[in-house]
């Protein structure tokens, strides 16, 4: 089941939630909608679910114009970040829900309903806890519930807003991993809402980026991190250091010291300019061995994060502050400490020209 919007807009009062947004889901692929909050990547998954109308647009599944259609017709399960379980109700009983208040011709016979409803918990790993009732429950295992009693009315899509909010960290990352595993077994066509960039690349098959009720970009997660549609989607997916610049005649000089060609640009003439580095993309060295294209920075800060040595230095002439990761088991840096003196420069950056307003 597909999922497509053609021009969909929505505003609140004098708030614009979305602004002419356009975008495909395909059948049986999980799609993150990503963004900051009041982005409109929630407004946009209740148009989804018939849970608000847009002012403008349509919405489409599979082909056939939904904009219309009751939340009760367009079969869509919707999961909520804090579960909206019914407190009074068992387990087995709160996934049944679904399935006991559908109109007597749809409904199915008591054992079917028993028969469903034991396969999903099964099917979630809860399989034991049938008869507790929620305030007896993990938030993990709430949530699957949650997805348990969603999938029970057989939706043709899936939908997550911020599933994983209300998580602990750890309970976090093995869930989604597991949402992951699951979707690769069911292949119902799923759209979860989330701000959490690191979710979003782990878990989904398409990413799509949102910002002030647009789309900025769409793309897996492996294009939306090493190519950037613009330089928000740069700065708000994974960490990112800025450096200011120049751009003349094809050549670039960024961060004060930093020289290098830059050929696509051969017609620009002294121009602003910034270059985007990801904390990964440099190099750290204790000496400049005579060269003359180094940043000198001095370390502010060093932290172990696992395999990662993360260092904050602070740029010797402009004071910035420039965030770097380097792997560890390498003398050199492995024994840095507050106050050396370094040098540093980026093995890849994208340099955007501020008066073209480039892309990155």
């Amino acid at each position: 089941m597909s999922i497509e919007f053609r021009n969909v807009s929505k505003a609140f009062g004098g708030f614009q939630a979305l602004n002419d947004v356009s975008l495909k889901v395909p059948t049986g692929k999980l799609v993150a909608l990503l963004g900051p909050s009041g982005c409109g990547k929630t407004t946009l998954l209740r148009i989804t679910a018939g849970l608000e109308t847009a002012d403008a647009g349509n919405v489409y599944f599979y082909g056939k114009d939904a904009t219309a259609e009751h939340v009760r017709e367009r079969r869509v399960g919707f999961v909520f970040q804090h579960y909206a379980l019914f407190r009074h109700m068992t387990v087995f009983e709160n996934v049944a829900f679904g399935l006991r208040v559908r109109p007597r011709s749809a409904r199915p016979s008591n054992e079917q309903i028993r028969s469903r409803v034991l396969d999903l918990l099964k099917l979630v790993q809860v399989e034991g806890l049938a008869h507790r009732y929620p305030p007896q429950l993990s938030g993990g295992q709430r949530q699957r519930i949650a997805l348990a009693r969603a999938l029970a009315v057989e939706p043709k899509v899936l939908l997550l807003d911020e599933p994983f909010g209300a998580l602990d960290a750890k309970v976090r990352k093995d869930l989604r991993r597991w949402l992951r595993r699951l979707h690769d077994e069911l292949h119902i066509t799923s759209v979860f809402v989330t701000h959490d960039q690191e979710e979003a690349m782990e878990v989904s098959d398409q990413v799509v980026v949102m910002n002030q009720g647009k789309i900025e970009q769409i793309g897996s997660p492996i294009e939306v991190y090493d190519h950037p549609a613009s330089p928000f989607v740069f700065q708000f997916v994974g960490q990112v250091n800025l450096f200011q610049g120049r751009v003349h005649r094809g050549w670039a000089r960024i961060g004060g010291a930093m020289g290098f060609p830059l050929p696509e640009h051969k017609q620009t003439a002294n121009a602003d300019a910034v270059s985007y580095v990801r904390p990964h993309e440099i190099e750290v060295h204790r000496q400049s061995n005579g060269a003359g294209d180094y940043i000198v920075a001095d370390v502010e800060n060093v932290s172990v994060a696992g395999p990662l040595l993360r260092l904050d230095l602070r740029h010797a002439d402009s004071d910035e502050l420039i965030r770097v990761e380097l792997p560890r088991g390498n003398a050199e840096h492995d024994g840095l400490k507050l106050g050396d003196r370094v040098y540093m420069r980026p093995t890849r950056q994208r340099v955007v020209i501020k008066e073209e307003k480039a892309k990155v």
